[in-house]
């Protein structure tokens, strides 16, 4: 919801490492058929090929205003392996927005996106609350990592949709014209 929100008020390009697996799997290639076995119990999709899809995207949409990464990255592997391909390409990470939401409010926001999205890994309440258990283990270090080059800031993430729209603006906003 907030990710189309950014986009269209800032032009970022989405990136979604899950819409680009999405789409494997409903072209059927090796790698989506992978992806949903791996999916289908909370499983990550091994970074090798998280950083490779990232890469091409990188290459494809040069020139845009920003990305807005969405479900990537994952693990302070991942974190570190972005950080030298962006370096690679002469750009970084401005800012990294932590949205902040009680866990049971994130399984139930799960839950019902299963009923309207067809995502069928987002309907087990058990796959949720596993996927909790790696986002606590392998995930929130991320933050760590880009809160050592002071990139991360906390917004709430209970309330309307425009309320915390306008909160993740108001730091976007802020970040950017401290890198003008």
């Amino acid at each position: 919801t907030q990710s189309e929100k950014l986009i269209a008020k800032y032009g970022f390009r989405h990136l979604s490492t899950g819409d680009i697996l999405r789409s494997e799997i409903a072209n059927k290639t090796a790698l989506g058929m992978e992806a949903k076995s791996l999916m289908d119990k909370g499983q990550l999709v091994p970074d090798e090929v998280v950083i490779g899809m990232i890469s091409t995207a990188l290459d494809t949409y040069k020139g845009v205003n920003g990305f807005l990464f969405d479900g990537f990255p994952r693990t302070t592997a991942q974190a570190e392996a972005l950080d030298k391909l962006l370096d690679f390409n002469k750009t970084s990470i401005g800012v990294v927005l932590f949205l902040q939401v009680p866990q049971e409010e994130l399984i139930s926001r799960m839950v019902n996106r299963a009923k309207t999205s067809g995502r069928s890994d987002d309907a087990d309440e058990n796959v949720q609350r596993n996927r909790l258990e790696i986002y606590s283990r392998d995930t929130l270090p991320v933050a760590s990592h880009y809160r050592k080059s002071d990139k991360v800031v906390e917004i709430e993430g209970v309330g309307s949709v425009d309320d915390i729209f306008q909160l993740l603006c108001t730091e976007i906003d802020n970040k950017m014209s401290q890198s003008i």
